[in-house]
């Protein structure tokens, strides 16, 4: 799994610059790629284990650790809904339908999430291979406790985005989310990351599983701690 420079700089919870003198003067593994920066999950997470950076989250925690912040994915897609057959051009129409169905967050919040989602940058698509991506706010943003939503929007085409996957799979498969807390940002990130490589909740998605069985995949990877897993599974 590659990772853009961005998402490195999310998990680590540094700038960009940081990652990037990190590059020059510490030998962070990455590839140069068309003028952008991929890096490779593994060699990333090894390099930050020789340097003493175990403390990893988002993207880079640890594949079989069980989730922290106290928290379910489940209940906040169901929450958020699955959208099927989007044109790639009514993506944020979806987001901001999505957003404005938020309960218990006060209208003049809805309608500036609203224009986040219309503002240049105001999302990171995070495309992170095998046509999924994860988008959220580019800037941090939470609903407090209770307050999270994923939405699972399914794309009737593919979602131009300006940092292509490492893969070159196109986009047409897109994890929506608000957490409800700055820490859960790289949790949901890395849960939802893992659970996207590998279990039942991709294999459920890619085969256009109907709702209540993507909801019991998002829930088994909830209950594996973000793997969707079987405990004691060695895969």
């Amino acid at each position: 799994m590659y990772l853009n420079l961005v998402e490195i700089a999310e998990s680590f919870g540094v700038a960009e610059r940081v990652v990037e003198d990190w590059i020059r003067d510490e030998g962070l593994p990455h590839v140069p790629d068309r003028g952008r920066l991929l890096f490779d999950r593994a060699r990333v997470v090894q390099w930050a284990t020789e340097h003493g950076l175990a403390a990893r989250a988002g993207f880079l925690a640890p594949e079989n650790a069980a989730f922290k912040t106290g928290f379910a994915l489940g209940p906040m897609l169901r929450a958020g809904g699955i959208w099927r057959d989007v044109p790639a051009g009514g993506v944020i129409g979806v987001l901001e339908r999505v957003i404005g169905s938020l309960a218990g967050v006060p209208g003049p919040v809805r309608a500036l999430l609203a224009q986040r989602l219309k503002s240049d940058g105001g999302v990171n698509w995070a495309p992170v291979g095998l046509g999924f991506a994860l988008p959220h706010f580019s800037t941090r943003v939470t609903l407090g406790p209770g307050g999270g939503v994923v939405a699972l929007v399914l794309l009737r085409d593919a979602l131009p985005v300006a940092e292509a996957p490492a893969d070159l799979v196109p986009v047409r498969r897109l994890f929506f989310f608000v957490p409800p807390s700055p820490r859960a940002h790289l949790d949901t990130l890395g849960r939802l990351s893992r659970a996207i490589v590998r279990g039942p909740l991709r294999d459920a998605v890619e085969k256009g599983a109907a709702d209540e069985e993507v909801f019991r995949a998002l829930d088994a990877a909830d209950a594996s701690g973000g793997t969707g897993q079987e405990s004691g599974d060695p895969s």
